[in-house]
């Protein structure tokens, strides 16, 4: 069997928790009644949509898998990639650090038979406990390993080594076979110089997501060729989910007949939000053919992939100011002026997520979640709005269940440090609960008062 490498901590000087992607960095205000953003909370779905392989709580990570020749036919070098975020590990202090250790579990069965295994203990070593926060995707995990071609189960587990979380999943998938004239599908990285020769493993680190994050500087696709004549040139195509041509370049492969290299980089914010697919057409004839799933979103945290709805969900957002500058972004400006949004709405710019907006969209999950009402989306209830600006409240209480006495459907409403008691009322009986009118006055008024601190 091929020796395996696990080379993240190893490629570009930086160790594997620092090896995240770099920061992040119109639609009426109104959004009808009703509507929702399927996908925002559920980033789940949408990387399983592209083929990866995902796992929720309690310890959430997404993996990928992808494949390069080896240096016989009868092997395929198998690019396993995994990712995950800080605060899904347990750290502890180790001197002036803070240390969190995770293993990792691959096989690959046919049948209910393990044909080839990988396991590793990781470490990840941070300086400060604001990093040991992170969100994002802050852990990178890859391994390559040959295995040959043909049809598998794959299992993925992770486990924290300092506490109890443990997570799995599965999937199917066919190796593929490399022999003769042929290429790669794109793999999406974060850097590295690939390899030279079929006998080295390649010096790279890999994208287990293959997300671009919008309004960032480029991504980059590293591929490769067999058996294609010297210079060999590429029509490379981004093209969205309805199929339309958005994006073009042309590359050439560098390097011999037994192996050529190309790498691919796209600016994120020379294609549309959302999901695609990268085509790439090799130009000599008979032409060569290689697809590769990619997406375009505002985090990896976030399954949100349209502009439009993003401004429409930031109606409760804090700076007002900036979501206007946001809707009023011609299609060209946006990402500029989303990565100045993104910049300037930070309260804790050195770390690459915004905490501000993170926090705001889990609000939103959460209203989603509590305040749906007679078919109206959560987040769009007078309890969803007070909740997404407000916060939780210190005290409810709810006269319904004393309504034949009192005659009324109420929710009271307190937030004592805010010093105000807000009532929301049914007034027709259908379970749909507004703001009376003295509450909504005294509600705009503390929020013009927190807004301005």
């Amino acid at each position: 069997m091929r020796r395996l490498a696990a080379i993240a901590t190893a490629l570009l000087g930086c160790g594997v928790a620092a090896c995240g992607p770099s920061p992040r960095g119109g639609a009426s205000p109104s959004p009808q009644p009703g509507s929702t953003v399927p996908r925002l909370f559920d980033p789940v779905g949408l990387y399983r949509s592209m083929g990866l392989l995902v796992a929720g709580p309690p310890l959430p990570f997404i993996a990928s898998v992808r494949y390069l020749a080896d240096a016989s036919p009868d092997s395929t070098l198998v690019v396993f990639g995994l990712s995950l975020a800080n605060h899904a590990l347990s750290f502890r202090r180790d001197g002036a650090d803070f240390v969190a250790q995770y293993h990792v579990e691959v096989a690959f069965r046919t049948d209910t038979t393990p044909l080839r295994q990988v396991a590793s203990d990781e470490t990840v070593r941070v300086r400060t406990f604001q990093e040991t926060l992170r969100a994002d995707e802050s852990v990178i995990f890859q391994q390559f390993v040959g295995v040959p071609p043909g049809a598998y189960r794959l299992s993925v587990l992770v486990r924290d080594r300092s506490g109890a979380a443990l997570s799995r999943t599965e999937g199917v998938d066919t190796v593929p076979r490399f022999g003769g004239r042929g290429i790669a599908a794109p793999i999406p990285i974060y850097g590295g110089a690939g390899r030279t020769t079929l006998t080295a493993l390649p010096k790279l680190l890999v994208n287990p997501r293959g997300t671009l994050p919008y309004g960032a500087d480029s991504a980059r696709f590293y591929v490769e060729g067999y058996g294609l004549p010297a210079a060999a040139r590429a029509a490379v195509h981004v093209l969205d989910k309805s199929g339309a041509d958005v994006w073009r370049d042309t590359i050439t492969f560098a390097g011999d007949a037994q192996l050529a290299v190309a790498r691919i980089v796209v600016r994120p914010s020379d294609v549309p939000v959302g999901e695609g697919q990268l085509v790439l057409r090799t130009v000599a004839s008979p032409p060569l053919e290689a697809r590769a799933p990619i997406l375009v979103s505002f985090s990896d945290q976030w399954a949100l992939t349209n502009f439009d709805s993003m401004v429409s969900l930031l109606r409760y957002f804090e700076r007002q100011d900036w979501v206007t500058k946001l809707r009023q972004a011609s299609p060209e400006q946006r990402a500029a002026v989303w990565r100045e949004f993104f910049k300037a709405t930070d309260p804790v710019p050195i770390t690459p997520e915004n905490e501000a907006l993170d926090e705001y969209f889990r609000r939103v999950e959460v209203a989603n979640e509590r305040f749906q009402e007679a078919g109206e989306a959560g987040w769009l209830t007078d309890r969803g709005e007070v909740y997404i600006s407000l916060g939780e409240p210190d005290e409810i209480y709810d006269f319904s269940t004393d309504v034949a006495r009192t005659g009324a459907r109420a929710i009271r409403w307190t937030y004592n440090s805010l010093r105000i008691t807000l009532f929301f009322q049914d007034q027709a009986g259908f379970g749909r609960f507004r703001l009376t009118p003295l509450s909504r006055a005294e509600f705009q008024r503390v929020l013009a008062r927190v807004r301005r601190s």
